[in-house]
């Protein structure tokens, strides 16, 4: 599944690791140290930096003291084991972002493949797989989460069975996923209460989500039981989360730690900058509260 093909290719190739910033990022500080306060579980998307070959990037991901990785597949694990790099949020089955369980007549190939690598990321040692609830296509939403809600119970006893927790994504359908039907927090709130599972959550994606409604830390607060992963990333643009965007990521790092999550924190942004490694490495210091 080529999961961002929707979005566009990445920018140029990293100039090395933690070389200097071009002029675009010259209005932000870099960090100084990679030294990580542990806090945060913190991880980040490939596909934002997949100019880079997967192995170079596990390594300069070492350096940065970043044990996860986010939206990766069977094909990559045996990589990331090399590496020591966790596989925090998996993909390999679906249909993709447009085609997802809201409409039934995905249903049985949905099922056919979630419940082929649903046993396949427990005994690789992972936790996370994710979904999608698919675009809408003129249908209404509560038809649309009672649809989602009667496909995925049919896997959720085999998640429970191998301790693996189906996470679908908010996204915006304003900007980046027009149509898209689990497009707010509550919708999706509604949808985990319907499957009443433990192991059926929301990955929170920010970017999308301030796009979509804003009041991101009350959100956090109010709702953190059903968010079991978050993605980071800079309004407007999806681009780098220092000052040149309309987020402060420290206050909503802590409101996400004050909840006691324990799961992990995923950069998903779009790197400018000509060293892509050295903005990912200010992304992470942003979010080490």
């Amino acid at each position: 599944m080529k999961r961002r093909t929707f979005i566009g290719s990445s920018v140029a190739a990293s100039a090395g690791l933690l070389a200097t910033s071009t002029a675009k990022a010259m209005t932000t500080q870099k960090p100084e140290s990679t030294e990580l306060k542990g806090n945060i579980n913190h991880s980040v998307c490939y596909w934002c930096y997949n100019s880079i070959p997967l192995e170079t990037f596990l390594q300069n991901l070492q350096s940065l003291g970043i044990k996860a990785i986010d939206l990766v597949g069977p094909d990559e694990w045996p990589l990331l084991k090399k590496y020591n790099i966790h596989a925090s949020m998996c993909w390999g089955a679906g249909l993709g972002i447009e085609d997802g369980w809201c409409e039934p007549k995905f249903h049985e190939a949905l099922i056919k493949d979630y419940l082929e690598i649903i046993p396949k990321v427990a005994e690789a040692g992972y936790t996370n797989l994710i979904c999608f609830s698919g675009n809408r296509r003129g249908m209404d939403d509560m038809v649309g989460l009672k649809n989602c809600a009667e496909g995925l119970k049919q896997i959720m006893p085999i998640a429970e069975k191998h301790g693996v927790i189906i996470q679908m994504e908010l996204l915006n359908s304003k900007v980046n996923h027009k149509d898209y039907m689990c497009d707010h927090a509550e919708w999706g709130v509604t949808l985990c209460k319907e499957i009443g599972s433990d192991n059926f959550k929301l990955l929170y994606d920010i970017y999308h989500m301030q796009i979509m409604e804003g009041d991101i830390i009350r959100t956090i607060r109010d709702y953190n039981e059903y968010f079991g992963h978050y993605h980071t990333g800079g309004n407007p643009g999806r681009h780098e989360i220092n000052e040149t965007q309309e987020l402060y990521y420290p206050a909503i790092m802590q409101a996400i730690l004050d909840t006691g999550f324990k799961g992990h924190v995923a950069q998903e942004f779009i790197p400018t900058w000509e060293d892509k490694i050295a903005a990912l490495k200010e992304g992470v210091t942003i979010c080490d509260v």
